[in-house]
């Protein structure tokens, strides 16, 4: 049987429907930043936050200045991807040799109640993990607005003092000036996670890719 022809108003349809498409994104937050050329991802990753850090120094967003940061939430009863990750990224400081100068791990709570800046201290301190580590929390509330800021899926599983929280795990990496770069995710080695550092730290902040 042969194709049936396209009928003229069908066309029209199509072509009506492509332009209502375009328009939509055109007029769109996201999309008035792609037409600017700026990266979609660049867009939906990061931004302002109010925190406290591991001494209960109240800090913001510009504690990511001046250096490759990456950022990852989690929580410190959190019993396996976050010592895996952050231990992951002490390996991965290690690789990076003389460049480790300009690198830190921000690490920050997705559990305000029991994630104190004193147990936030105790949990930072182990040797496994980065030794230019930091970590931040704050009221739930603020905690809350800096996941979603960095777009980061948390839930509350289970009850009483031992529950957990179900969490993304994807490792963000911002450069000195406080930008997305790209996502490092779960399960890559810390070779790997080196290798791509350093490829975003040659084409220097602004990149936005690795």
């Amino acid at each position: 049987m042969k194709d049936r022809p396209v009928k003229p108003r069908h066309i029209g349809l199509a072509v009506a429907l492509v332009l209502a498409a375009v328009l939509a994104v055109a007029i769109s937050p996201i999309g008035a930043r792609l037409l600017k050329g700026e990266p979609q991802q660049a867009a939906l990753v990061g931004g302002p936050f109010q925190l406290v850090d591991q001494d209960g120094r109240p800090v913001d967003e510009k504690i990511l200045n001046g250096k490759w940061s990456a950022v990852f939430f989690g929580f410190t009863f959190c019993p396996d991807a976050c010592p895996t990750t952050l231990s992951g990224l002490a390996q991965t400081e290690a690789l990076l040799g003389p460049q480790a100068r300009t690198f830190q791990t921000v690490f920050i709570s997705l559990d305000p109640a029991r994630d104190t800046p004193a147990q936030m201290k105790a949990y930072i301190s182990n040797d496994a993990f980065p030794k230019a580590l930091i970590g931040l929390t704050g009221t739930p509330a603020q905690t809350d607005a800096a996941a979603k800021t960095y777009r980061v899926f948390h839930q509350k599983s289970g009850d009483g003092p031992d529950y957990l929280i179900d969490h993304s795990v994807v490792t963000y990496l911002m450069d000195p000036k406080g930008r997305f770069v790209c996502a490092l995710p779960h399960g890559i080695t810390p070779d790997q996670t080196a290798d791509r550092i350093k490829k975003a730290m040659r084409e220097g902040p602004g990149a936005q890719a690795c």
